[in-house]
């Protein structure tokens, strides 16, 4: 790669997960960054068409219940990330199962996955605050950056980094060993199989955890007493384990008892250097946020985007006469948008959205008066994080039948002494 300076990316970050643009073979596509992933994988061009030499298939296996998922190898390619740095020999995985798609789940077009090989050769800060990532090309500049960081040890394996934190279930905390997953939405993931004498804490809930290479990933919900990441504390935290059938298929390295994800590493600026097997945090305004979660249960996608009418109120300017002074009119002009169309992908047993008798793909219309084609997904899913308590109603259409439907945001998962 020919780095003549530090790179500087402006991303997109969605419930947590951060996406940057990377120019393959001259076509922008958008990729998630995550280091809970070794290899490149492309799972959706969005009707782009891009030119790809050296296929071989291949077969995929990670996360997810199911066995394995076909797809095809790609070498000798040319990624342009920002304006300098520049690879002419980019390799990566082309997943061809149509339903592997995270685009629905986030809200904009994603086009694939980037871990290991987009951290092996670089220094990398990543500033939650500023939405900005730099890739610094050079030692001094990266250690200049780094000087007011604490500094954390990790370990590289399998191409991917781990570090050791203590866990406090209840009141003894536990060195355990963690892979450094920015790819994962949440505080923490714990694999109650590989943890000797493991006990649920209570109270805790069935959920759906999210979607895997391998198929969707289930498992329980609850809360910790304290998570310590070197000096750093936690209270509280939400933790997620997912069942043994959801880990099945995973090869995992020696020792590892879970994850830590971004809703830990969002409240810090984050450096990352593999080459010398070292983390670096610094807190961030976001540090001393509570721990919540989509307390109504509601899991949502979005279905594609439809032309809507807009009103817009335009002003022309006309002369009465020539001594005259200038005249504003208003004048009303309709104007066709596209905008989003969401719905409901999946709803928790008993959770409030459940009972309140909402049902997988119902239409959203409106949200507590305001129409869901104005908001985002982050909006949506911000809005059901937003505090216990909280009075939603919602305006949905259900087999072309409009409906309205209302509930109340309610924690099933306070921590308990």
């Amino acid at each position: 790669m020919s780095e003549p300076k530090k790179v500087v990316l402006s991303f997109q970050l969605i419930n947590n997960l951060i996406f940057i643009p990377i120019e393959v073979n001259g076509v922008e596509l958008t990729f998630l960054v995550d280091t809970g992933v070794n290899e490149t994988t492309i799972f959706s061009l969005e009707n782009k068409e891009i030119k790809l030499s050296n296929l071989e298939k291949t077969i995929f296996t990670g996360l997810g219940a199911s066995g394995s998922i076909e797809g095809f190898n790609s070498e000798g390619n040319t990624a342009k990330i920002g304006k300098n740095l520049v690879n002419n020999d980019f390799s990566f995985y082309i997943i061809s199962d149509p339903d592997f798609n995270i685009s629905s789940h986030i809200g904009i077009p994603v086009n694939g996955i980037i871990g290991y090989h987009f951290f092996k050769n670089h220094k990398i800060i990543i500033n939650y605050e500023s939405k900005k990532l730099t890739i610094y090309p050079d030692e001094i500049s990266f250690r200049n950056k780094i000087k007011t960081f604490s500094e954390l040890p990790i370990t590289i394996e399998k191409a991917k980094p781990y570090l050791l934190a203590d866990v406090e279930m209840t009141n003894e905390a536990k060195s355990s060993k963690l892979l450094i997953d920015l790819g994962n939405t949440d505080a923490i993931w714990l694999f109650p199989k590989l943890i000797k004498d493991f006990v649920y804490n209570r109270p805790n809930i069935d959920d759906y955890l999210g979607r895997g290479f391998n198929g969707d990933i289930f498992g329980k919900r609850s809360r910790i007493h304290n998570l310590y990441l070197g000096k750093f504390k936690f209270e509280k935290p939400l933790i997620a384990m997912p069942d043994e059938y959801s880990i099945q298929n995973l090869n995992l390295v020696k020792d590892r008892k879970g994850s830590i994800g971004s809703e830990i590493l969002r409240r810090f600026t984050v450096a990352f250097d593999y080459q010398d097997e070292k983390l670096y945090l610094k807190k961030n305004r976001d540090f001393d946020d509570p721990f919540h979660f989509n307390m109504s249960g509601i899991d949502f996608k979005q279905d594609g985007m439809q032309w809507e009418q807009d009103l817009m109120r335009i002003e022309t300017k006309k002369s009465l006469d020539l001594q005259s002074t200038e005249v504003v009119a208003n004048t009303l002009q309709y104007k066709f948008v596209l905008k989003p169309i969401f719905s409901i992908a999946g709803v928790r047993k008993d959770s409030p959205g459940a009972l309140a008798g909402l049902q997988k793909d119902d239409v959203l219309l409106k949200i507590n008066g305001k129409k869901t084609s104005e908001m985002t997904m982050q909006k949506i899913v911000d809005l059901m994080k937003s505090e216990d308590g909280k009075s939603i109603e919602m305006d949905i259409e259900r087999k072309f039948k409009p409906m309205k439907i209302k509930f109340i945001l309610e924690d099933p998962i306070p921590y308990q002494e």
